[in-house]
């Protein structure tokens, strides 16, 4: 028979996972559930020979207070709420429209040119918000209806703006990095190196699917009629000028980091500031963009550290009672080559990703896993991008596919669930085949930050 402090890891793990079914929210849950299973840990542990190094008393517990100290005095995590602000900002200075206005009258005369002006936009806003959400939402609205309207397919047109849209939590500035840099103690700056080539890799995929289609079955992704305003120079010149403010505001964030003139931190009050300025430039700026734009970072940001406070409770209470011990002991007895391993962690944080958001996986099983890998002497940089790129697939798959409830909240009605649920399942597949293209070749990941870093 397991000992009880193994029975009792299990146990807690297993409790976590079936009351996610129960609604409540996440931190809350996280948070209960260890207190409660810290509670049994003391009172039962002496009775079942509960070893003196585990916890044993509640003295141990309030270690917890200096850890999330520990997390409060961070000064990397100071960069979320900028870089969130920013986004948002971002997405209300009317950057986006004007972009894809101009893109439209280019891209729009060939078959599938509808949906390359969707990706294309959509690389531009994961480089300079990293909100999901926002950036589905407009591209949904700004896009689904011309795409409808020039008798694009259902399906297609939900799938390219569903995972354009995710984009934004891979491509730096991504938030998802920052948690990732710090739950595992690596550089930001090489994960944001580390994420460029993939991120914008994956979005040229994209748009080799969907000129693919517009080849084998341009009925689904048919051009522009025929009468519509044809293509002139100044047309073109407009749509490259409307990417400048957009990337300007790139080069000064990623700019500043790359190039060691300004850390993380730092580069996200450049970032926010800029939208402001850009907002203001297009006559998008007011108070009431700004008191919205504050609340939603306010929001955003206390969503993110009610679950960071709870997934730090409830790794140290797991850890307490040997559950980090356990998770070690299973998969050194699984006695795989590291390439094993890698894929074997891959395959979890897939199947998670059906039931858990990626804040949980970050805050939660990455810290649990991590070490293991770690010790299998594998690059982190490589190891969490290909976790980055893995966790792109949650937002896209059921029951968790948050980008697939964004955009249904905001398309017309004749677009259904089903429509969006099939138009995706050619992008998560063209995810899977970015990882596999990680896997084989790990330069993809790993060759920009050594060119910048020398590591």
């Amino acid at each position: 028979m397991l000992p009880f402090y193994e029975l009792l890891a299990i146990g807690f793990m297993v409790t976590f996972v079936l009351s996610l079914f129960s609604g409540y929210p996440v931190a809350w849950l996280l948070g209960g559930l260890s207190m409660l299973f810290a509670a049994i840990a003391i009172f039962l542990g002496d009775q079942f020979g509960m070893d003196t190094f585990l916890l044993t008393n509640w003295a141990k517990v309030s270690g917890i207070v200096d850890r999330l100290d520990a997390i409060m005095s961070n000064w990397v995590l100071v960069s979320l709420p900028m870089f969130i602000y920013m986004g948002q900002m971002l997405d209300r200075s009317g950057v986006a429209e004007i972009m894809m206005r101009n893109f439209v009258k280019v891209f729009g005369g060939i078959r599938g040119g509808l949906g390359l002006t969707v990706i294309v936009i959509g690389i531009l806003l994961a480089a300079s918000t990293g909100i999901v959400g926002a950036s589905v939402v407009l591209l949904a609205m700004l896009a689904m209806p011309v795409m409808l309207q020039n008798h694009y397919s259902k399906a297609v047109a939900s799938g390219v703006v569903a995972a354009s849209g995710t984009l934004g939590i891979l491509i730096p500035p991504s938030i998802m990095l920052v948690l990732m840099a710090d739950q595992v103690s690596v550089s930001v700056g090489d994960l944001f190196m580390g994420a460029l080539i993939p991120g914008v890799g994956l979005g040229l995929l994209y748009m080799v699917f969907i000129l693919a289609v517009g080849i084998l079955r341009p009925d689904l992704v048919p051009p522009r009629p025929a009468d519509a305003e044809k293509l002139s120079f100044r047309q073109i010149l407009m749509a490259f000028a409307s990417t400048i403010p957009t990337f300007g505001l790139i080069l000064v964030v990623l700019g500043s980091i790359f190039f060691g003139v300004a850390t993380p931190t730092e580069a996200s009050g450049l970032g926010a500031f800029g939208a402001v300025l850009l907002a203001a430039a297009n006559r998008k700026l007011n108070w009431r963009v700004i008191r919205e734009v504050g609340i939603e970072t306010t929001l955003t940001t206390c969503f993110i550290f009610a679950i960071f406070i709870g997934a730090t409770f409830f790794a140290y209470t797991l850890r307490l009672i040997g559950g980090d011990e356990l998770i070690a002991e299973f998969f050194k007895g699984l006695g795989l080559a590291p390439i094993g391993l890698v894929l074997t962690v891959l395959a979890v944080v897939f199947i998670a990703g059906f039931f858990l958001d990626w804040f949980e996986i970050v805050l939660i099983i990455l810290p649990l896993l991590a070490p293991v890998v770690r010790l299998a002497d594998i690059d982190m940089t490589w190891f969490l991008i290909l976790i980055a790129l893995m966790l792109q697939t949650s937002f896209l798959t059921i029951s968790v596919g948050f980008s697939l409830f964004y955009l249904k909240g905001v398309v017309p009605d004749e677009v259904t669930i089903k429509h969006i649920y099939l138009g995706v399942i050619p992008f998560v597949l063209l995810q899977v085949a970015m990882v596999a293209l990680c896997l084989a070749f790990p330069q993809i990941i790993t060759w920009l930050p050594e060119q910048m870093y020398g590591h």
